[in-house]
């Protein structure tokens, strides 16, 4: 049988995202139908549209998503109709090299895919979606270890945001960078990622943590996740990081963005020995140019934290667990709720870096 639904699409790169009628591929063996009921507006998805990454066309955006399940295949075990649950775009095989070795992270089953066929346009064209989702989207079918269930209590456009921002941002200071107590911790970009970065070095107990965004408008957003210092990003980031902690720089920098620049202020406004992670995507052509001796002299480590370096099925439900318990409060995140329609306005805020986090509500 047929589901026929409502999707948000780009046909090119540099087109306008629409909505367009869809029709997903009836489930198989192994997979889930869900219903989509909140999703966020990631940068990934902006990327795929500006031209970041280059995915295949049409595309249906959208990745980070919680939702209900409707329908199960044959065979599956870890979901059932009615399971409230959170997508998750790189969901680990468990078989491969990395998986058994610990890193679920870079399963190679899902590394580095931006975007897969799944379904058709109603002219009978096939469609792809987004990291495997598309969950901009009133529906998704997705293999069952792309959903992880999740109590019912915990509100979808919360849950949606702990499959990508949450867990990116945290893991990128817990498991990534290993934040300690009493170290500082200087966060560049303060979308989503960047505040749930910021709230998590405050919860390791960082001594200080620098807030660091282009525009002042963030300042009050990075101040309710738990920065003590906002710097607005200039040429002379480093000094104005310097002279916020002695003049040493700062312990850990956690980069947000993805750009070679940005890489590079962190990099310089981080002590000697100290650590860079990169938590940003950036594009391919986008070259970071370091000095050899700068490299060896100043004995910094950079890094890349790839979904938060987290084995999701475990770190998620502890997520939803934190934030039913009133450890995490994660109100500061969503600026906007917006209605699927009105995802294109919110690729536009985003690009003018205002707000935190956009939920579209279905």
């Amino acid at each position: 049988m047929s589901h026929y639904m409502t999707g948000l699409v780009v046909r090119g790169a540099g087109t306008p995202a629409q909505l367009a009628e869809l029709r997903l591929p009836e489930i198989g063996p192994g997979q889930v139908r869900i219903k989509v009921r909140a999703a966020g507006v990631c940068h990934s998805d902006l990327s795929m549209i500006n031209g970041t990454l280059r995915p295949p066309h049409p595309l249906v955006l959208g990745h980070e998503a919680a939702g209900e399940v409707v329908e199960v295949g044959a065979h599956v075990t870890r979901a059932q109709v009615g399971d409230h649950v959170v997508l998750n775009w790189q969901p680990a095989c468990r078989n491969c090299w990395y998986c058994d070795h610990g890193e679920p992270w870079l399963c190679a089953t899902s590394h580095g895919v931006a975007a897969l066929e799944n379904g058709l346009t109603l002219d009978g064209a096939p469609v792809h979606v987004t990291l495997g989702l598309g969950a901009f989207a009133e529906q998704v079918v997705a293999p069952e270890n792309a959903v992880i269930p999740v109590p019912r209590e915990l509100p979808f456009e919360v849950a949606a945001l702990l499959g990508c921002a949450v867990l990116t941002g945290s893991g990128a200071i817990r498991n990534t960078a290993g934040v300690k107590p009493g170290e500082t911790v200087l966060v560049i970009g303060l979308g989503g990622v960047g505040l749930s970065a910021v709230a998590a070095a405050r919860a390791a107990g960082a001594g200080k943590v620098i807030a660091v965004d282009v525009t002042e408008a963030k300042k009050g957003l990075a101040e309710a996740a738990g920065a003590t210092d906002f710097v607005v990003s200039s040429d002379s980031l480093s000094k104005d990081i310097r002279d916020l902690t002695g003049k040493l720089g700062a312990d850990h920098a956690i980069e947000c963005v993805g750009r070679a620049s940005t890489i590079r202020a962190a990099w310089r406004a981080t002590r000697r020995g100290g650590q860079v992670t990169v938590v940003g995507m950036g594009a391919a052509d986008d070259m970071v140019q370091l000095a050899a001796l700068d490299i060896f002299s100043s004995a910094r480590t950079l890094k890349a934290s790839v979904y938060g370096q987290a084995d999701t099925d475990i770190e998620v439900p502890a997520l939803a667990r934190d934030v039913l318990d009133g450890k995490l409060n994660l109100d500061h995140l969503i600026t906007d709720r917006i209605t699927l329609a009105e995802v294109p306005a919110a690729f536009d805020r985003m690009s003018r870096g205002e707000g935190a986090r956009s939920v579209a509500l279905l």
